[in-house]
Order: structure tokens, then C-alpha cells, then sequence
């Protein structure tokens, strides 16, 4: 009979898997910004208070204090927003008074809670103060409408602390062709005025937002810009073809300057979603009911009003929304294509955006618990969610031309 001859077995070590921080904590380490934060426009509210725990209304009411510390949202850029008017001087010298209020108000906050808030100047400025465990007030401008056709305002704005421009808003101006102005062609890109802006912005070292703006005029930016442009509020149109999102060549040209889009959460442009016939009766109705009136120049009680009438048709017909899933699937499109270096996050907080399952800021680990469930390392998340907004600004820091010898 044979024996086979057996030594002893090999011993095969077992790895174990890495032992992974849970993703709250993941993220209550990382710098958080968004990029687009419209809740200025609730500061003169008599029913919001920014140290509150106010009550959500989904596209209205998202931000204040106890949302940004449950969500871990260190802050972001609080936007100057005008809503777009007619191209004249006194339309001009309206919405120039109302931008001049709305900056004041976001100075006036920050002055009022010094213990909770500081505005930022500088890249640096946001890392030490979001390391200090304040919430970081950077400004921004959408909608350049009220500098009207004196670019030399820009630097009044700069002074005041805005780091960051928009040109254009829902329709063209002096400045260059919106995304969503269906009457012109949106072949002319950025007007002269609108090239000398882009200008002016690069040598005060402020950052470019082309969101809202028609594709050929992002493509001016760029090829003007000495710095990146960044996108602060938009979608991809592989995911849903709406005029207010971007293709993948205009991505990745945005991404090869060094540029970033910030992902949207606006339903209307994260899919489409059907309208309830009664709210576009509604809807209908009240364009009649304030047809002609221009709110730039309109009297505050006329703005209140058309404000009331909307909540209410509001809340009678509340509108269709997306839902967070669909918003991730914009975002990892985005990674997709252009990879961490060039994506991140800019909501339309208060301006309009949310969607179901992230209803305000206190949602925001949710994205880091996503995208680390997709593979993204936690370096990753730390250009995402604040490095590449840091990174283009100290670009456009850097490009900024000295001030002239005295």
C-alpha cells in the first residue's frame, strides 16, 4: 500500500478588511461649503430668524444656524441676487440700491452674530474660520444686471467683500445671452460690455460664475478668463436635456481650464416633471393678475404682494419636485466625466432647489454617505465639498493685479 507523503499544511494568512470611519464622521471632518446660497433673500423676512430652527419650505426656507451645524454645512458663498429687469437707467439705479440693501443685510447678520458668523475675503480667510467652528460668509453676485453699464461698480462690490460674479440671469441683459431666454438664438455669447466685465472681474481676483448663462457665452469666459470659470448652480444635460444644463464637451472644456460645476438641486432642471393642470391655471392666472409690472422698480408693497399670491398658489398647488436620487445621478455623471478635481455642490438653497429626501441643509451627509458608498475616498469629498471652490479661488487671488503704486 502507498503512503503519500503530506507535509504540514501552509498556513494562508486571512486579511481582514479595513476597519472604515462611519460616513458621519466622515463628514463632520471635512470642510463643507455650497456654492449658491440664496438665503439673503430671507434676511429682511420678519418671520425668519437666521439663529432658528425655522420651519422648512422646501425652495424657500432651508438655511439658517441649527440646520447648518445638524448638516455639518461650514458655510459658502451668500448671494447678491437681482432678478432681471428692463435695460434702462433707471431700472439700473433700482436694482443697483437693492443690490447695495442686500449686501448690507449680509454684513449687517454677520455684525449681529460674531460669535457664529464672520465673513471671508480670502481662501484663507474661509479655512480659518471654518477651523475656528464659525459658519464662513463669503458673498457672490447673481446677476450683474444692477452695475447697469458701469463696470467701474464691480470694484465697489469687491470692496464689500464679493469674491465671486455672475453676468446673467433667467434673461439676457447688457452683459450677454441667458440659458433660458427662449426669445433670442443664444448664438451672440457675451456682448462687448459683457467681455469687459470678465475683465474687470480678473483683475480685482474675483471668481466667474457662468451658471444661467447660454452655452456660447460660457464658452466666451473661458476663452477670456485668465482664471477658471466655475458653474455655481447646474445640472448635465446627459441626465436631462434642459437648456440650464451643460453637455459633456462644455463639461469637460470647463474642467481642462480648471474649472468646476457645482451640481443643482432644482427639480425643474434636475428632470422632467409634470405640471398639475390646476397650478398652471393658477400660475397663469397670477402672471395676469401683475402683467406689466416690473419688480425691479415696483413699490414694496407691490413685491410683497406678488410674493404673498405665490405662496399661496404655492401651497393650494404645490409644485412637482425631484428626488435626491435623481440629483446624485447628475453628480456621479459629473464625476464621471471629469472626475473629484472638477465637481462639487451648489443646491439653490432658499433660491428654489431641494429636493425629496434632501429638504434642507440638514440632509448634506447624505451626499457623503452616497458618494462614499460609490467608492470616493474621503479626499476626494474634501475637493468636493469645499477644495475645489478654495482652489479656484486662490487662482483668481493670485491673478489679481496689484493695486497701482501711490
Amino acid at each position: 500500500m502507498l503512503v503519500a507523503a503530506c507535509g504540514p499544511a501552509e498556513k494562508v494568512e486571512v486579511l481582514e478588511p479595513p476597519i472604515l470611519p462611519p460616513p458621519a464622521e466622515v463628514h463632520e471632518r471635512l470642510m463643507v461649503l455650497d456654492s449658491h446660497l440664496d438665503t439673503p433673500a430671507n434676511l429682511s423676512k420678519p418671520d425668519f430668524d437666521i439663529m432658528a430652527d425655522n420651519p422648512t419650505k422646501l425652495g424657500e426656507v432651508q438655511v439658517d444656524l441649527p440646520k447648518m451645524q445638524r448638516g455639518g454645512l461650514d458655510g459658502g458663498y451668500w448671494v447678491i441676487f437681482t432678478p432681471q429687469g428692463p435695460l434702462t437707467d433707471a431700472a439700473y439705479a433700482a436694482a443697483l440700491d437693492g443690490a447695495r440693501v442686500r449686501s448690507d443685510e449680509i454684513h449687517a447678520m454677520v455684525a449681529a452674530h460674531p460669535d457664529e458668523f464672520e465673513l471671508a475675503y480670502t481662501a484663507d480667510d474661509v479655512e480659518r474660520i471654518a477651523a475656528s467652528g464659525k459658519r464662513v460668509v463669503l458673498q457672490s453676485i447673481e446677476n450683474s444686471y444692477p452695475l447697469g453699464t458701469d463696470i467701474s461698480l464691480l470694484e465697489e462690490f469687491y470692496d464689500r467683500g464679493v469674491r465671486m460674479v455672475g453676468a446673467i440671469h433667467f434673461m439676457d441683459n447688457q452683459f450677454g445671452d441667458s440659458a433660458t431666454d427662449l426669445t433670442s438664438t443664444d448664438a451672440g455669447g457675451l456682448t462687448p460690455l459683457g467681455e469687459a466685465l470678465i475683465r474687470e472681474a480678473n483683475r480685482l481676483g474675483m471668481v466667474i460664475d457662468g451658471s444661467h448663462s447660454a452655452d456660447a457665452a460660457v464658452e466666451d469666459m473661458i476663452a477670456l478668463s485668465t482664471t477658471p470659470v466655475i458653474l455655481t448652480h447646474t445640472g448635465v444635460k446627459a441626465i436631462y436635456d434642459h437648456p440650464r444644463n451643460i453637455d459633456d464637451d462644455l463639461l469637460r472644456r470647463i474642467a481642462d481650464q480648471g474649472g468646476v460645476i457645482q451640481i443643482n438641486a432644482y427639480s425643474g432642471y434636475l428632470e422632467l416633471l409634470e405640471v398639475s393642470p390646476e397650478r398652471t391655471a393658477a400660475l397663469d392666472a397670477l402672471r395676469k393678475e401683475f402683467e406689466g409690472v416690473d419688480f425691479v422698480t415696483a413699490d414694496p408693497e407691490t413685491r410683497a404682494r406678488a410674493m404673498a399670491r405665490r405662496a399661496e398658489v404655492n401651497a393650494e398647488f404645490p409644485p412637482p419636485i425631484s428626488s435626491f436620487e435623481t440629483f446624485m445621478d447628475h453628480m456621479l455623471y459629473a464625476l464621471e466625466v471629469v472626475g473629484p478635481d472638477h465637481v462639487g455642490m451648489g443646491a439653490d438653497w432658499d433660491g428654489g432647489g431641494g429636493v425629496a429626501g434632501m429638504e434642507d441643509v440638514s440632509f448634506l451627509p447624505k451626499v457623503t454617505e452616497r458618494l462614499l458608498a460609490e467608492g470616493y475616498t474621503e479626499e476626494d469629498l474634501q475637493k468636493i465639498w469645499g477644495g475645489n471652490l478654495m482652489r479656484v479661488l486662490r487662482e483668481a487671488e493670485a491673478a489679481k493685479e496689484p493695486a497701482p503704486a501711490p
